[in-house]
């Protein structure tokens, strides 16, 4: 049969004090373990699963900052291209100065007759160059005077029927052309007209010879004439009817201007410098492809996507980039090559490198578009890494704050109820000498 332990009212209420210090020690201790003041749905519901729902954001943004970073890095990879590639081109473009600097060889020239003999030299004792320039081109009568001490002579033009000359030039679709009165007009004149064209230079040599030499490696049709006003003289210098009175002869019999070609030599300079110029051509195309990150190539066409949410459907945010096909040709740099060819630079023509030269300085400007979006892009994709950044930190941070214990003030908690529990030993254990007193009356 059991029997039943009768503690006295005093003893009873100082355990059941002790006891309860000792399960709130046991609490606080336990928060000092974990470092959380609520470790479960018991401790508090609403704090724990606001902080799991937080953390668990805070997870999943930390995962797409993987993928965040590798798209920060395609894109940077697809920068460093294009800053490759401009360099490239910019080589190119060195390449064609070299090719234009190397022109001389290749200009179209062309001498004519002597304009002074050497018994015009001798009576007027002056040089063939100096008897050739100040000849005048026209006199009353349609007969060619020489040079004397006294007068510096003419080349046989009628200036009562004929009082205006002309010239005309043309290169290519260009044509130039200039009238003036010849009446006390020279041959330095005419030169001088020759000049104004920018098309071509003329000059009289120490032979007496008008030199008319292009300024480009294009053919030059050359025509001079004379009329009754300009009109006139124009129509005739387009036919070259004058030519052969300035030294020149009519190259073609259906069209009587004369035709200055170059003189086919092919520049050896130039033809080196192809090689170079098509190198580097190649290269454009090689590093293009080269420029991938993760698989992914913004140089070469491919999409990329960067996710920035943990959301699906209409709520997910993210940035998606279509790349370009980068490559010469796409670029408009054409393959060089020493022959005049549709779809190729001639290196050998002038005309063809000056095309050439503005096609890379288009180029030049289709990179830095293309590297100025990019950037865009880049400065949005690092913006949104470093915000996500910022978020799960603040997810985690808020998350925390609703479960983490203050290890100061659960210290001192802890202190506290240590001291109570010595408290509450002390007390029972004077509950115990008080009954132990009455034991005393009976002995």
């Amino acid at each position: 049969m059991a029997s039943n332990t009768i503690l006295s009212s005093g003893i009873r209420n100082n355990l059941l004090t002790l006891q309860q210090t000792t399960a709130q020690q046991s609490v606080i201790q336990n928060r000092l373990a974990t470092g959380k003041k609520v470790n479960s749905a018991i401790d508090n519901p609403v704090n724990y699963f606001t902080s799991a729902s937080l953390n668990d954001r805070a997870n999943q943004l930390t995962g797409l900052l993987d993928g965040i970073s590798n798209g920060v890095q395609t894109i940077q990879a697809a920068s460093k291209g294009i800053d490759g590639v401009t360099k490239l081109v910019q080589s190119l473009q060195s390449t064609i100065k070299q090719a234009q600097a190397d022109a001389a060889q290749n200009r179209p020239t062309k001498a004519g007759t002597a304009l002074a003999t050497a018994t015009e030299a001798a009576v007027a004792n002056k040089s063939l160059k100096d008897i050739a320039l100040d000849k005048k081109i026209a006199s009353a009568d349609a007969v060619a005077d020489p040079a004397t001490a006294s007068s510096p002579g003419d080349i046989g033009l009628n200036t009562s029927t004929s009082p205006v000359a002309a010239i005309s030039i043309t290169v290519g679709t260009t044509t130039y052309t200039a009238s003036f009165n010849n009446a006390n007009a020279t041959i330095r004149d005419v030169v001088n007209e020759i000049n104004k064209s920018g098309l071509v230079t003329a000059f009289v040599d120490e032979k007496g010879q008008l030199n008319i030499k292009g300024n480009g490696s294009e053919p030059v049709d050359f025509g001079f004439g004379v009329g009754a006003d300009a009109t006139a003289a124009t129509t005739a210098a387009g036919t070259g009817t004058g030519n052969t009175a300035i030294g020149f002869s009519a190259l073609d019999a259906a069209v009587a201007t004369t035709t200055i070609t170059s003189s086919n030599v092919t520049s050896a300079v130039r033809s080196n410098l192809i090689d170079q110029y098509n190198t580097l051509r190649d290269q454009i195309d090689d590093l293009a492809k080269d420029s991938s990150f993760n698989g992914i190539n913004l140089l070469q066409g491919d999409r990329l996507s960067i996710v920035f949410n943990e959301k699906t459907g209409n709520n997910q945010t993210r940035l998606d980039i279509q790349g370009s096909t980068l490559s010469a040709q796409n670029l408009g740099i054409d393959q060089a090559i020493n022959t005049q060819l549709a779809g190729f630079v001639n290196f050998q023509n002038d005309l063809d490198l000056e095309k050439a030269s503005a096609a890379l300085t288009g180029a030049l400007s289709s990179l830095k578009s293309l590297a100025s979006t990019f950037g865009s892009n880049l400065s949005v994709a690092q913006t949104r890494q470093d915000f996500t950044k910022e978020l799960v930190n603040t997810l985690k941070t808020g998350g925390d704050n609703l479960v983490l214990a203050d290890p100061n003030e659960e210290g001192a908690s802890l202190l506290a109820l240590n001291t109570r529990q010595q408290l509450s030993q002390t007390a029972l254990s004077l509950a115990n000498q008080a009954e132990q007193g009455v034991l005393r009356l009976f002995g």
